[in-house]
C-alpha cells in the first residue's frame, strides 16, 4: 500500500534558487527534466477567498519568507462560490470552505492534490482525514470535511470518504461557531441556541445571510425549541427545509430581526453599536468587538457548535513553476506562522502542533488549552482582548471542538433550500 504519509524531497530549495528550476511534475509528464528559466520573485499567485484568512498580512509574510508574490481577493461566501465555479481563470488559488468545495469540485475547475508533497501531511488533525476528533468521536451532521476532502486520484471527479492520497483542498483553518451575546445588555444568562427567536429580543436578533451556513444557524434553534426532529439537519428533506423556514418567516414578519450580515464587519458593527444583541458570529468579529473594549461573548451553547472547516484548492490550469510556488505555499502555510497568526483570532490550525511554535506559552494555553490567561491576550494586530485571568469562551480545543453538533452544509435538495432562504430573506 502506498505511504500516504511520507512527504517527498522538500522544494524548497529548488524555489528559492536564483532562475532554473527542475520539476517532479516536468520529468514525469515528458520524460526528462522540464527547465524552467523563470525567476521565483517573478511568480505572481492570485487567490480568493473570505476575508477570514485573506490577509495583507499573510502576503505580505509570503514575499519575506518565500520571495514570490501573493495577490490576495477578499469576498463574501457566495461571490467566492460562484467564481470558483465559473471563473477558473481567474485564479491560481481558490481560500474555501468545504461546504463551498462540494459545489465546486464537479465543475472540474480545481486539481487534486498529491499529499505526498505536503510534508506535514501526517500531521493534520483527524477531523479532516477520517472525520474524528478522536479515535472515540462520533462524526457531526451535515457536509463534514473528511467526506468532501478525498478524491480518487490525480483526474478524479469523485469524493471518497477515505484518504486515498489527493485532496481537493489542503486545510487550513476552522472552528467551532456559535451565537455572539452583548452580555452587558442582555444582563442574563445564555445558554441555547433557542434564545435567538426568544420574543425577549425583537428587533435586536440577526442572524447570516448565506444559506449553507445560516440553514444549519436555523436548524440547531429550531431543534433547541422543541420544534422540529431532524432525521439529519445536515441534509433535509423538503419538509423539514418548508418547517425550518415557515418558523423563521413567522419571526421575521414578527419583527424579531434588526438585520442580515454576509461579512463579520457587518456582524462587528452590529453588536458594537448595540443594535444586536444577540446573533450568528465569527470569531474575528467576536475579537473585533473585543478589541474596541465592548463586552462581547461567543456563547457556548448546550447543544453544542455549528461547525466549518476552510482549506486551499489550486486551480486545474496551474503547472510548472507556478505549481511548485503553490505547494511550497501550502507547506509554508502548515509551518505554523499562519496558524500561529490566526489562532489569536480564536481559530485552529489543521496542523495545531506547528502553530505552538509561533505563540507564547501563555497564548497557547488560552486559546488552545482553554486555561486562564496569565498576563494580557493581545489579538493578532496587538490590541489588548482579554486580560489577565481570562478563560476562553468554551473552553479548550477539545471541549470545543468536541462538542460540535454540526457542520455547515451543501444538501442533497440544495436548491430548493437556497430558494427557500431566499424567500425568507425577501418575506
Amino acid at each position: 500500500m502506498k505511504d500516504f504519509t511520507t512527504p517527498k524531497l522538500s522544494r524548497r530549495s529548488v524555489l528559492k534558487g536564483a532562475a532554473a528550476t527542475v520539476t517532479a511534475a516536468g520529468a514525469s509528464t515528458l520524460g526528462a527534466p522540464m527547465i524552467w528559466a523563470q525567476n521565483i520573485k517573478d511568480v505572481t499567485l492570485r487567490q480568493f477567498g473570505t476575508g477570514v484568512s485573506n490577509l495583507n498580512e499573510v502576503g505580505q509574510k509570503v514575499k519575506e519568507d518565500l520571495g514570490f508574490t501573493l495577490e490576495m481577493t477578499a469576498l463574501d461566501s457566495d461571490a467566492v462560490t460562484q467564481r470558483a465555479a465559473t471563473q477558473p481563470d481567474s485564479f491560481d488559488i481558490a481560500d474555501i470552505e468545504y461546504w463551498i468545495c462540494k459545489k465546486v469540485w464537479p465543475t472540474g475547475n480545481l486539481q487534486a492534490m498529491d499529499v505526498s508533497r505536503i510534508k506535514n501531511y501526517d500531521k493534520i488533525v483527524g477531523i479532516f482525514r477520517d472525520g474524528k476528533l478522536t479515535p472515540e468521536s462520533t462524526i457531526a451532521q451535515g457536509t463534514a470535511p473528511h467526506s468532501v476532502g478525498f478524491t480518487t486520484g490525480p483526474d478524479g471527479t469523485e469524493f471518497v470518504a477515505e484518504e486515498s492520497g489527493w485532496m481537493t483542498l489542503i486545510p487550513t483553518i476552522y472552528n467551532a461557531d456559535t451565537l455572539g451575546i452583548r452580555p452587558d445588555l442582555i444582563g442574563r444568562e445564555i445558554s441555547t441556541w433557542a434564545e435567538l427567536l426568544n420574543p425577549e429580543f425583537k428587533g435586536k436578533a440577526s442572524i447570516l445571510d448565506i444559506s449553507s451556513i445560516g440553514i444549519m444557524d436555523a436548524a440547531m434553534v429550531c431543534e433547541a425549541m422543541g420544534e422540529i426532529a431532524y432525521g439529519d439537519k445536515g441534509n433535509m428533506t423538503k419538509e423539514e427545509i418548508d418547517k425550518t423556514m415557515a418558523i423563521f418567516i413567522e419571526a421575521k414578519k414578527a419583527g424579531q430581526f434588526r438585520a442580515f450580515w454576509k461579512t463579520f464587519d457587518e456582524s462587528v458593527n452590529l453588536m458594537a453599536s448595540g443594535e444586536v444583541v444577540i446573533q450568528s458570529m465569527w470569531s474575528p468579529a467576536i475579537t473585533a468587538v473585543r478589541s474596541q473594549g465592548i463586552p462581547c461573548v461567543y456563547q457556548p451553547l448546550k447543544e453544542g457548535y455549528r461547525s466549518w472547516g476552510g482549506g486551499i484548492g489550486l486551480s486545474k490550469s496551474l503547472s510548472g513553476l507556478e505549481l511548485d510556488a503553490a505547494y511550497e505555499y501550502i507547506n509554508w502555510y502548515l509551518d505554523g506562522w499562519v496558524g500561529g497568526f490566526l489562532m489569536r483570532q480564536g481559530y485552529y490550525s489543521a496542523v495545531p502542533e506547528t502553530s505552538k511554535n509561533f505563540m507564547t506559552e501563555d497564548e497557547w494555553g488560552f486559546w488552545f488549552e482553554g486555561k486562564p490567561a496569565q498576563s494580557d491576550i493581545t489579538n493578532p494586530f496587538g490590541k489588548v482582548m482579554e486580560k489577565a485571568g481570562a478563560v476562553r469562551d468554551g473552553g479548550s480545543f477539545y471541549d470545543r471542538m468536541g462538542a460540535v453538533a454540526c457542520w455547515n452544509a451543501v444538501m442533497d435538495e440544495n436548491q430548493y433550500m437556497v430558494r427557500k432562504w431566499n424567500e425568507f430573506v425577501a418575506a
